[in-house]
């Protein structure tokens, strides 16, 4: 018997890395995410395939439960590594996924480009977590880590304000439909980022005012979610690139990309890499793509609407 699951992608609008420690951040799920669907097999393995949004292959392999079950790794890390290992911890919390099945066929597919850095990883834990009836913070957690506010987007059709508490998430849905919603665009860097490795980096950076840094982030999040106007939200996201670029010691993509645009450009996620949120007057698509930045998406065909649930 066929099943499908499905979840959405995400962005992080305010709060990246700091979300980590404890900051409130902003994120909005996408109308782009994956598909799993999970069919009968045999020989007590996993046959695997997953789609690009193209429709081209990009991973497929066979897994046995055996492998599974006692995470039987290669020796270099690999995409099967990684898979064998997000099905062994989602097999740690609920082993009945395993032992009453004589194997399973299964496909993910992407409605997005695998490299466009929307959620591939979150995406799948989350299905993941759905089709074997775990938790899918601790699924993450147990496997990739990271905050989990992708999880929380993956799950959720409307906006939300997501924090950790003492460890714990807290997700809270939002509406979010300002009018200058129009001028805000997401344009693609040309570059997947590591989230993993940009984690690493944060956690080595220098963090010495770390909860001065989440109070002033805290204060930036709550009054972007209460802006009424273009330029008091593009203020916001301009401070708020300031005071991650003096955590990061790095510079903002508009100072290292950008510095003639006119308008607001500010990093989502992982800093040097994926997408950038775009705040314009103007329709900025021919400036980006005079300069090599092909991918331009406008607020509406990039992010769901509220959906009250």
């Amino acid at each position: 018997m066929k099943k499908t699951f499905y979840s959405n992608g995400k962005l992080l609008i305010t709060g990246e890395y700091l979300v980590l420690d404890g900051a409130k951040s902003f994120a909005l799920p996408t109308k782009f995410g994956q598909n799993l669907i999970i069919e009968e097999g045999t020989n007590k393995e996993i046959q695997w395939k997953s789609y690009d949004s193209d429709g081209s292959i990009w991973f497929e392999d066979s897994i046995s439960f055996d492998a599974i079950s006692k995470k039987n790794l290669p020796e270099n890390e690999t995409l099967k590594s990684t898979l064998t290992t997000i099905l062994n911890e989602a097999y740690l919390l609920n082993p009945e996924f395993i032992n009453t099945s004589s194997g399973y066929k299964i496909t993910t597919e992407l409605s997005f480009p695998k490299k466009w850095g929307l959620g591939t990883s979150s995406t799948l834990v989350n299905n993941i977590a759905q089709w074997t009836a775990v938790d899918a913070f601790e699924l993450l957690y147990n496997s990739f880590g990271g905050s989990g506010y992708d999880i929380a987007c993956a799950q959720n059709n409307s906006p939300i304000l997501y924090h950790l508490e003492e460890g714990r998430p807290i997700v809270e849905k939002l509406e979010f439909n300002p009018k200058f919603t129009k001028n805000i665009y997401f344009v693609y860097l040309n570059k997947k980022q590591s989230s993993k490795t940009a984690i690493t980096s944060y956690h080595n950076s220098n963090k010495k005012n770390i909860d001065k840094s989440i109070l002033t982030i805290d204060k930036i999040t709550h009054a972007a979610l209460n802006s009424t106007t273009s330029e008091q939200f593009s203020r916001l996201m301009e401070e708020h690139e300031a005071v991650m670029s003096a955590i990061l010691e790095i510079e903002t993509v508009k100072e290292a990309l950008f510095p003639d645009f006119v308008g607001t450009i500010k990093s989502l996620g992982a800093w040097g890499g994926d997408f950038v949120m775009v705040l314009s007057k103007d329709n900025p698509t021919s400036y980006f793509k005079e300069r090599g930045f092909e991918t331009i998406i406008p607020y509406q065909e990039m992010i769901l609407e509220s959906i009250q649930e």
